[in-house]
């Protein structure tokens, strides 16, 4: 990844917000297998919750690359 240098405050903001973004996914998991065993489900509803953690795996997968540092080549 072509970032600048991360100070550590900054590395420190990406790792807790990394780590709210995880506890977000994997309550949504949990919501959406949840409403999925218990029908009817609000299939409207499960769509958009599917979005939303697709969203977040985005998001994860963005920050984790963030604090991985540059390897020259």
């Amino acid at each position: 990844m072509t970032t600048e240098t991360l100070n550590d405050a900054e590395i420190a903001d990406i790792r807790h917000h990394l780590h709210e973004l995880q506890v977000e996914h994997r309550d949504l998991d949990q919501v959406i297998a949840h409403l999925a065993e218990n029908p009817p489900p609000d299939e409207l509803l499960v769509r958009r919750l599917k979005k939303r953690k697709l969203g977040l795996k985005d998001k994860i997968l963005l920050l984790e690359e963030m604090l991985v540092p540059d390897i020259p080549a």
